[in-house]
C-alpha cells in the first residue's frame, strides 16, 4: 500500500506530525507498536510549564492537538511566573494519564485521511539515498513519498533499577532491537542518551498535614485559542509540595555506587536540566534540600506522582530515600522509578525544516532528535509533519525563525549546536523571549497554519477579528482623553493628583495603571484576551521596539544566504576548528552560521568577505 506521508510511532511527536499532515489532505498512516499507547505519558502527565507552556500555544496557533486535548484532559491548571512579567509567563496543566491519550486518540481517529495501524518498523526501505517505505517486523511492506520517524525512547531501549536492567520501553512495551542500526547503516551518527522516571505513591499512605498544599489558579485557563475553560475552577485536584532534607541526601551518598548511573551500570547521557535526585545532591552539594510535588496522575487510578524524585537506585534502597521524606514515613511505593536508556540520532544531521540531510524525504522528530519533553517532541512533530507535506506538495518547508516561535529556537539549536544530552526548552534559550510570549501565539504563527492548510477558515477569521480588536482598541487608548476632573478615584489614589489631562494611553503606560482600571472609559467592547495583548504592548512598547531592532540586525544575516554546494576548503584564512563545524553543519545563512560552536566572528568575517566576493549576485 501506498501513502503519502507515514509516521512512525504514536507517541506526542508522532500525534502531532500525523494530524499537520492528514489534514493538508493527504493519504497518511500513523503505525505504532501499540494502539493502546498512543500520546502515552510515561512520566508525569503534566502539560506545560516553563517556556513549555508557550510551546503547547505555539502548537495550537499553528493546526496542532496537544494543546485542545490538554483543556479538555487536566486535573488542574496554573500560570506559572505571574509576577514575573510577561516573557516568562506559561500555563502548566497536570494531565489525567487516562483521559489525555484517549481524547488525542479520538481527534486522531476523526481525521478521514489518516489510517492508524499497530506493527513494529524494524526497516527501512531506501533507493539512491531516498526514502521509498518501511517494513515492519511481521514482514509487511508499506510505501510512501515521505516518512517521518519519532520513536521516542524505543530504539535498543533498556530499562535501569541499580545494577539490573531489561531490554524494554517503558511500561513493559517492546523495544526495537534493530532500527536504530539500520540508520547507522544509512549514514546517521546515532548517540546514546538516558533519563527516568520517579515513584509512584499511594495517596492513602500520606501524612498531608506535613505537607504545604498547591492549588490550580481560580482564574480559568486554556491552552486553545480556541476553546472556552470546561472545568470547574473550585473543583481541581491539589497537589502538594515536599522537601528532601539531610537524612535523605546521606542515604543518597551513602549508596551512589549502587545507582545505575554512578555505579558504571549506565551508558547514556543523561539530561542536565531534569537531572535524577542523586545528580542534584552530587552537582548542588550545598544545597540543604531539594524541592519536590506529590502530584496525582489520574482520576482512574489512585497513583501520586513523586516529581524531582526520579533515580536509578535499586529498589531497597528507593524505599529508605522515601521514607526519608516528611509526610512520607509510611508511604506505600506503587510502582518503583527507573532509568531509561536509548539510542537518538545526531540532531545536526538534520535540516531545519526537520529533513535529514543523510537520506531525502526521511523526517525525524521527538526524542529521536535528542530532545526531551512532551512539549518538545510535539513541537517537533507539528512541524515535521507540516513540512513532510509540503514536500509530497511540491511546495518550499515552513522553517521558524527564532524571533517568530520557542519551537523556531529549539529547531535552531538542535541544527546548529546539536546537542550531548536530551535538550529541554528553557526561557534563557530565546534570546527575543519578550516577543515569544504566551498572550500572542497565534499573532505569530497562526497565518502560518491557515497558509498550510490546517487552520480552518473559522479560526482564520477570529484571528483577523482580533488583530482588527488590537488595532481599534490601541486606537481608543490614543483619542480617549481624559481631564483631570474625569479620572476615578481608583487612579488618584495609586497616582496621586492629576493636574493636566492625559489620554488612556499615556495613562496605562503608568506602572501603577492597569487596563482594567481604564475600562470605564471605553465605550467599545472588547475581549480579556485583546485587553491583555494590548495592556502588553503598551506598557513594554519600548522594551518590544528595542528587542526588534534587534531582530532586524538579525535578520539582515539571514537574508545573506550560503550556497549549499559552496566548498569550505575554498574559504582562505578560517579557523580548522571552524571550517571542520561549517562542513558538518553546513549553515544556510550568515545568521546561522554565526551561532555554530567554534565559529568565531573573524571566521565570520572571512565568511562573508569570501561569499561577497564568489556569490555577490545573491548577497547583495
Amino acid at each position: 500500500m501506498k501513502y503519502d506521508v507515514i509516521v512512525v510511532g504514536g507517541g506526542h511527536a508522532g500525534c502531532e506530525a500525523a494530524n499537520a499532515s492528514a489534514k493538508q489532505g493527504l493519504k497518511v498512516m500513523l503505525i505504532t507498536s501499540d494502539l493502546n499507547n498512543i500520546a502515552d505519558m510515561p512520566c508525569n502527565p503534566s502539560i506545560g510549564g516553563t517556556a513549555k507552556g508557550i510551546v503547547v500555544r505555539e502548537i495550537d496557533a499553528l493546526g496542532g492537538l496537544m494543546g485542545r486535548v490538554a483543556d479538555v484532559s487536566h486535573l488542574q491548571i496554573k500560570m506559572l511566573n505571574s509576577s514575573k512579567g510577561p516573557a516568562v509567563k506559561s500555563l502548566r496543566a497536570q494531565g489525567d494519564k487516562v483521559t489525555y491519550p484517549k481524547n488525542m486518540k479520538k481527534e486522531l481517529m476523526s481525521i478521514k485521511t489518516l489510517d492508524i495501524v499497530e506493527g513494529m518498523v524494524e526497516d527501512l526501505i531506501v533507493e539512491d539515498k531516498t526514502i521509498k517505505g518501511i517494513v515492519t517486523g511481521d514482514g509487511k511492506t508499506y510505501y510512501c513519498t515521505c516518512l517521518v520517524l519519532t520513536t521516542g525512547t524505543y530504539l535498543k531501549s533498556k530499562i535501569l533499577v541499580g545494577s539490573t536492567h531489561k531490554f524494554e520501553g517503558p511500561h513493559g512495551q517492546t523495544s526495537s532491537k534493530f532500527l536504530s542500526d539500520k540508520l547507522r547503516d544509512l549514514g546517521f551518527d546515532i548517540l546514546r542518551l538516558k533519563t527516568g522516571t520517579p515513584q509512584r505513591i499511594d495517596p492513602d499512605s500520606v501524612d498531608y498535614s506535613k505537607l504545604k498544599p498547591e492549588y490550580g489558579d481560580k482564574t480559568p485557563w486554556t491552552f486553545s485559542f480556541d476553546l472556552e475553560p470546561q472545568y470547574d475552577v473550585d473543583k481541581q485536584r491539589c497537589c502538594y509540595l515536599v522537601y528532601t532534607n539531610e537524612t535523605t541526601h546521606k542515604i543518597i551518598r551513602d549508596n551512589l555506587s549502587k545507582s545505575a548511573m554512578y555505579g558504571g551500570y549506565a551508558e547514556g547521557i543523561g539530561p542536565r536540566y531534569c537531572p535524577s535526585i542523586e545528580d542534584k545532591v552530587v552537582r548542588f552539594a550545598s544545597k540543604d534540600r531539594h524541592q519536590l510535588f506529590l502530584e496525582p496522575e489520574s482520576d482512574f487510578y489512585p497513583d501520586l506522582y513523586l516529581q524531582g524524585f526520579s533515580t536509578s537506585m535499586p529498589t531497597d534502597v528507593q524505599e529508605l530515600m522515601v521514607h526519608s521524606l516528611v509526610g512520607l514515613e509510611h508511604a506505600k511505593i506503587l510502582k518503583y522509578a527507573y532509568a531509561i536508556e536509548y539510542d537518538a540520532i545526531n540532531p545536526l544531521q538534520m535540516m531545519p525544516s526537520e529533513e535529514s540531510k543523510v537520506i531525502h524525504n526521511l523526517f525525524t522528530a521527538g526524542q529521536i532528535n535528542g530532545t526531551s519533553g512532551y512539549e518538545e517532541a510535539a513541537g517537533q512533530g507539528v512541524i515535521a509533519g507540516i513540512n513532510a507535506g509540503l514536500k509530497c506538495r511540491g511546495m518550499e518547508p515552513l522553517i521558524l525563525g527564532r524571533n517568530e516561535s520557542y519551537i523556531g529556537v529549539l529547531l535552531d539549536d538542535l541544527v546548529t549546536k546539536g546537542t550531548k544530552e536530551p535538550y529541554r526548552l528553557l526561557t534563557s534559550r530565546a534570546e527575543y523571549r519578550l516577543i515569544l510570549r504566551h498572550d500572542n501565539a497565534d499573532l505569530r504563527l497562526r497565518e502560518y497554519g491557515y497558509k498550510v492548510g490546517i487552520i480552518s477558515e473559522e479560526q482564520h477569521d477570529r484571528l483577523l477579528k482580533k488583530e482588527e480588536d488590537i488595532k481599534s482598541l490601541i486606537n481608543d487608548l490614543n483619542n480617549i482623553k481624559l481631564h483631570p476632573s474625569d479620572i476615578s478615584n481608583a487612579i488618584k489614589d495609586v497616582v496621586g493628583e492629576i493636574d493636566k489631562g492625559y489620554t488612556l494611553y499615556e495613562l496605562l503606560k503608568r506602572p501603577e495603571i492597569t487596563i482594567d482600571m481604564l475600562k470605564e472609559y471605553i465605550t467599545n467592547s472588547y475581549s480579556d484576551e485583546v485587553y491583555n495583548v494590548v495592556e502588553i504592548q503598551v506598557k513594554y512598547e519600548g522594551y518590544i521596539a528595542k528587542t526588534n531592532r534587534e531582530v532586524e540586525k538579525m535578520m539582515k544575516l539571514e537574508s545573506k544566504k550560503i550556497p549549499l554546494d559552496i566548498d569550505y576548503d575554498k574559504v582562505l584564512n578560517i579557523a580548522s576548528e571552524a571550517r571542520q563545524k561549517l562542513k558538518l553543519v553546513k549553515p544556510l545563512t550568515i545568521a546561522q552560521a554565526s551561532r555554530i560552536s567554534g565559529v568565531n566572528p573573524a571566521d565570520i568575517a572571512v565568511l562573508s568577505v569570501y561569499l561577497k566576493k564568489e556569490y555577490s549576485k545573491n548577497n547583495e
